[in-house]
């Protein structure tokens, strides 16, 4: 409990804490922190189940307004509910994209017919998500997208490839960002797709990444096809929508994503007591920044919510995803010198990892995906500084 709370988020949190510990039991028991980073693929269908029955008792979902079949919860009480999450090892989530970032999207900018449509299942998790942004010209550069859209009748005809999907090859559904305006370029003449994925002209290809998991995936359109009604917001506002998807990830969806990192951070405190590494002083610094870094990253997730509360997130929101994707790698960095020589040793045949090892070679990439440390930074430097905007040739 925090001493500041108010009695109303003192009883939210000793319901959450006294349902987790009571239905992470019998036969859900074992799924105790399965999943995360490097380990996407672990005990998927457990979690998949686990998830479903939380949904079954209205634990997904928890800010979403009553009225989309969320509980409408506080700010204060979404990251009650995620601390308490972490605490009672939850398992990694399963339907994150689509709570996080498709969901909130829908709400904000989505039609009547479109939230009736897409919300329920997501509360259900009976569907899953991914997110087509990327490409291969156009990663952090999101604005050269090339994968192209166009109306034939009642449906979007689509053609292009996305790259660094994750979860793909689990997912229902993608939103997908598109040119739907022939000749346009940059942000301009781009929409917002939503495409299912298990139909004729999609294929997916899985990644295998350092981790030895393809949590990542190519995918390629070949004619696919979605419904008309399926683009959020009209043609040509894609580029908007797309940003305000991002504001969410860098916003509350973090709230979720700390569930991991206060599990990972609470290991290598233990491996660091296990191995004697907190006699070293460095280590111990480097630990305790770790730790306070930690709670800077829930401080500022609180605040940048506040921003969502008030409407779709602004560009804020990028100092979450910098300080987040900076302070993983560390961490996994902090993991590998805890364990000195040992890191460099697979535990078996062929590439059987531990933790700490996928924890090191997963979060290589957290400064890279969903915009890079230096877009963000211009981001932040142009957008919310007003600094002058660096040259573009």
């Amino acid at each position: 409990m925090k001493e500041n709370e108010s009695p109303a988020d003192r009883a939210f949190r000793a319901e959450v804490r006294d349902w987790l510990r009571a239905n992470l039991a019998g036969e859900f028991a074992h799924a105790r922190g399965l999943g995360g980073p490097g380990r996407e693929h672990e005990a998927f269908e457990e979690r998949l189940a686990w998830e479903r029955h939380m949904a079954a008792a209205g634990w997904t979902c928890v800010g979403w307004p009553e009225e989309h079949g969320g509980r409408g919860a506080t700010v204060e009480q979404q990251v009650i509910f995620n601390e308490e999450y972490a605490l009672a090892g939850g398992p990694a989530r399963v339907g994150h994209i689509g709570e996080n970032l498709l969901g909130p999207t829908i709400i904000a900018f989505g039609t009547d017919e479109q939230r009736a449509r897409f919300l329920p299942p997501i509360v259900a998790v009976e569907e899953l998500w991914c997110q087509g942004y990327s490409e291969p010209d156009a990663g952090s550069d999101l604005a050269n997208v090339q994968t192209r859209a166009e109306l034939d009748g009642g449906h979007w005809v689509i053609n292009g490839q996305k790259v660094w999907t994750s979860l793909a090859l689990e997912a229902d559904w993608c939103f997908a960002v598109c040119r739907t305006e022939p000749g346009s370029s940059r942000h301009h003449g781009l929409s917002y797709l939503l495409v299912p994925m298990r139909r004729d002209g999609v294929e997916i290809r899985p990644i295998v990444q350092l981790t030895g998991t393809s949590e990542f995936n190519e995918v390629f359109f070949d004619g696919a096809r979605t419904d008309a009604s399926n683009i959020v917001g009209a043609p040509g506002e894609g580029w908007k929508i797309a940003m305000a998807t991002l504001g969410f990830e860098r916003g509350v969806a973090t709230l979720g994503q700390q569930v991991g990192f206060r599990r990972e951070f609470d290991g290598v405190a233990e491996l660091a007591r296990r191995t004697g590494a907190l006699g070293d002083p460095l280590l111990r610094d480097r630990l305790t920044r770790a730790y306070m870094g930690l709670e800077i990253m829930r401080l500022n997730a609180v605040r940048t919510m506040a921003g969502v509360a008030a409407g779709a997130p602004g560009p804020e929101s990028s100092i979450s995803k910098l300080v987040w994707g900076t302070w993983h790698r560390e961490l996994g960095e902090l993991a590998m010198d805890i364990l000195g020589a040992a890191g460099l040793v697979a535990d078996g045949e062929p590439y059987d990892l531990n933790d700490w090892q996928r924890l090191f070679l997963f979060s290589r990439a957290d400064t890279i995906y969903a915009g890079s440390n230096e877009i963000q930074r211009n981001i932040i430097a142009e957008r919310v500084l007003g600094l002058p905007r660096e040259a573009r040739g």
